[in-house]
């Protein structure tokens, strides 16, 4: 997603390494790399993939061992609480609230949907109405039950399953923020997935805005249609590029509506949101693909320090309020509206 940097004439000269600090693995079931500009922080580097190590062992529900906090949750569904970290508890009371907020349109609960269904996986597969009809009855976030003095969650019904899969990299993201920072890096861009946060001023000079190129949702991740400069801000991109299962010629993307059991239908390929923070940039970003064009455009314009860039099957762009000056269309097979 990161095109390049921004330029400024006047831009003064940081400790910055001749050659960046960069690691690339793959985790979580997708890339994930992190690039460090600053010098002699080649510590904060590995400081940073053990949190993402450490973290992602929390949270995985596809390795099948059983040994994540998620797993444990969801084995224990109808038959007693289970008590979690500090880092899962807040995560969930996280996903709960934007699920709340949200009237349900991003749903914690919505994992036994996924698991059906199982898109971007060997066995993914469409349904019988039968099943998605019965597995319905057992998403509905406000059946989480919570016990702050304990810190256990619950889920009350045998066959309950919880899926962060909508907002833990935005989690992920935020926490190696708050750890590349305590090692003194302010120059960094940190990618979960496509999940990125571009750290301080560009490597180009301070002042300098990171230049991020946005997601074309046709094609595969790497692919743009424009580009934003960007300075301590998160960009996360929900649409139906990535993940999809094809059957009788019709492609069923990922995001999963938790009302009909089915992918979101609607005009919108992609949405992609710019916050501060990267959780709230995931949380939102399935939300407002969730409210389809107009009502998306217009919820996201009364939001604070949020903005979003709405791209439709028709190949339209719309960019909300904050936007307008700075968005630059770079994709003639698109047309800015």
């Amino acid at each position: 997603m990161l095109i390049g940097c921004g330029n400024k004439e006047d831009a003064k000269e940081r400790a910055l390494a001749k050659e960046p600090f960069e690691r690339t693995e793959f985790l979580m079931g997708t890339v994930v790399k992190v690039t460090i500009y600053n010098q002699d922080k080649q510590e904060a580097l590995d400081a940073a993939f053990n949190r993402i190590e450490e973290l992602a062992g929390l949270i995985t529900v596809d390795e099948g061992n059983g040994n994540s906090e998620i797993e444990k949750i969801n084995e224990q569904a109808g038959i007693e609480p289970v008590k979690v970290s500090d880092d899962l508890y807040y995560l969930l009371q996280a996903a709960y609230d934007y699920s709340e907020s949200t009237a349900g349109s991003f749903d914690l609960t919505v994992g036994p949907i996924t698991e059906l269904w199982h898109i971007g996986f060997d066995d993914a597969r469409k349904p019988e109405q039968s099943e998605i009809d019965e597995t319905l009855n057992l998403v509905e976030y406000s059946k989480v039950k919570f016990d702050d003095e304990a810190q256990t969650v619950y889920l009350p019904e045998e066959g309950m399953r919880l899926d962060l899969g909508a907002i833990a990299k935005g989690f992920i993201t935020d926490e190696v923020v708050e750890m590349l920072k305590e090692h003194e890096v302010d120059t960094a861009i940190i990618d979960l997935g496509g999940n990125v946060y571009v750290m301080g001023d560009s490597a180009r000079g301070e002042g300098a805005a990171w230049n991020v190129g946005i997601q074309d949702p046709f094609e595969t991740r790497g692919t743009i249609i424009g580009s934003l400069a960007l300075s301590d801000r998160s960009i996360v991109t929900s649409g139906i590029y990535e993940r999809f299962l094809e059957v009788d010629g019709v492609n069923y993307h990922h995001l999963m509506n938790p009302e009909t059991g089915y992918p979101f239908d609607n005009e919108l390929a992609g949405v992609s949101v710019i916050t501060k923070k990267s959780i709230d940039g995931d949380g939102l970003s399935t939300s407002l693909f969730s409210k389809g064009l107009k009502e998306g455009l217009e919820y996201v314009n009364t939001l604070e320090d949020v903005d979003a860039i709405f791209v439709t099957k028709d190949k339209e762009v719309y960019v909300s309020e904050g936007l307008k000056e700075s968005f630059k269309l770079t994709n003639d097979a698109f047309t800015l509206k």
